[in-house]
């Protein structure tokens, strides 16, 4: 499966790299291909509804099971909600700082059909659109296409399966299964993203030369530097504050993982790995057991800054910028819709769409923009999530008394190098068990 993984990426870079070309030699091919990417983004809308209904009953009920461990689960809940929200600001900030889309104006449509609903708007709109949340059935809401309505749904299914207790639990599997068929259909959707790519690249560099380069090359960059500021700053500033560990030292001791991440473009791969090390490092078997595995759901600090600038990078460039009120309510939205992003090929774009299709119909063709880039951004948001998460278990367990700062110091500096071997042991199973129940699929 990496290898083919491997294969799509590269696919994807030159179908990119295609694109470009066409776009500068033939304009108005490049322009007429823009269907191609329109048609991707179309697949990708049609998943979002059941992506959105799993990942948050499955979400609401690791809640359920994180909380009953008690003081571990609450500590490291609240610190993930913390911690996603600060990243989500960190997002908006530097997209409105940047501003990236700017000059680009790719279509009139969008900023049209604002101006349309602002001057629509008042008391009559505001009650349409509240009422518009409530589907007319539970089935409705995952097959008229409205994203809010799948949202409004999942929570109240979510947080019904928790009452339920113990006899919930079959239908949390039920869940856990089709949640796994329709990323297994998500799979099968991005292995178009070679001619989504292509078409997307072509039909924008088409339109607007080299601005398009441009703009995306600074999108790609301000990611970039934003997630390792965010990482070697906030983190690191946390994690001196609390634990007294340099996070330069970890992130070293931590660098195969890394390494693998980089090979697969997921965190996902190396959660095992994560959860032996960490209990290497000195953080307790139940701590990292627990905050490790509920964070790949919950503490999507990469993922949250990548949505947060891809959203207002798509608004700028096609001509219809976001005002603040809808910026806070998009960082609400993808607070709750980003969990579970960050396991799955595509689930990021996937999840993009939602919010731009419950704030901005108008504007989810432009996620077509980002397809081209998502896959170079991709191993940024992996990177980060996973870095969040390592830092997470070492204030979690200090926060507990669970983590012994002897121990890790004897590992960071070389002392007591981590057994390979122990990942092959036959109690594996046992800090892998709560990943299956605590991420998807």
């Amino acid at each position: 499966m990496r290898d083919r993984t491997r294969y799509l990426y590269l696919a994807v870079i030159v179908a990119v790299l295609l694109g470009i070309m066409v776009g500068f030699l033939w304009p108005d091919v490049g322009t007429a291909l823009k269907p191609l990417g329109t048609g991707f983004v179309a697949l990708i809308q049609m998943v979002i509804g059941p992506i959105i209904f799993c990942t948050i009953v499955l979400g609401v009920g690791s809640v359920r099971q994180a909380a009953k461990v008690g003081k571990v689960g609450g500590l490291a809940l609240g610190y993930f909600i913390v911690m996603s929200t600060v990243a989500l600001i960190i997002g908006l900030l530097v997209g409105n700082l940047i501003d990236p889309g700017a000059g680009l104006q790719l279509t009139d449509s969008a900023r049209q059909a604002a101006e349309t609903a602002a001057a629509e708007g008042g008391e009559a709109s505001t009650v349409d659109f509240l009422l518009g949340i409530i589907p007319e059935t539970l089935l409705s809401s995952l097959t008229e296409g409205s994203v809010l309505q799948a949202l409004l749904v999942a929570l109240l299914a979510g947080f019904a399966l928790q009452s339920m207790g113990p006899k919930g639990e079959p239908i949390l599997r039920g869940i856990e299964h089709l949640q796994r068929l329709v990323f297994r259909i998500l799979a099968m959707i991005m292995w178009a993203a070679p001619v989504g790519a292509f078409g997307a690249m072509a039909a924008v560099v088409g339109a607007t030369g080299i601005e398009a380069l441009k703009s995306l090359a600074i999108i790609m960059v301000a990611f970039y530097v934003t997630c390792v500021l965010f990482v070697g700053v906030v983190l690191g500033a946390i994690l001196w504050a609390v634990a007294r560990i340099n996070l330069w030292s970890l992130l070293r001791y931590l660098g195969r993982e890394f390494l693998l991440i980089l090979s697969t473009s997921s965190s996902e791969t190396a959660l095992p790995r994560l959860i032996a090390k960490m209990e290497h490092l000195g953080v307790s078997k139940a701590v990292a057991g627990i905050t490790v595995p509920t964070g790949y759901s919950f503490n999507l600090d990469g993922t949250a800054i990548y949505l947060t600038m891809a959203t207002l990078f798509i608004a700028t460039a096609t001509g219809s910028p976001l005002e603040f009120g809808e910026q806070l309510a998009l960082l609400l939205f993808m607070m709750i819709a980003s969990k579970g992003a960050a396991g799955v090929t595509g689930a990021g774009l996937a999840t993009l769409a939602g919010g731009l299709q419950a704030h901005r119909p108008e504007l989810v063709d432009g996620v077509g923009l980002i397809v081209g880039i998502d896959r170079f951004m991709s191993e940024a948001r992996a990177l980060t999530n996973f870095a969040g998460n390592a830092v997470a278990a070492v204030l979690v367990g200090t926060w507990t008394g669970e983590f012994d700062r002897e121990r890790a110091g004897q590992v960071l500096a070389g002392r007591a190098p981590f057994d390979e071997a122990t990942l092959l042991d036959d109690d594996e199973p046992e800090p892998r068990e709560p990943a299956k129940e605590m991420t998807p699929a």
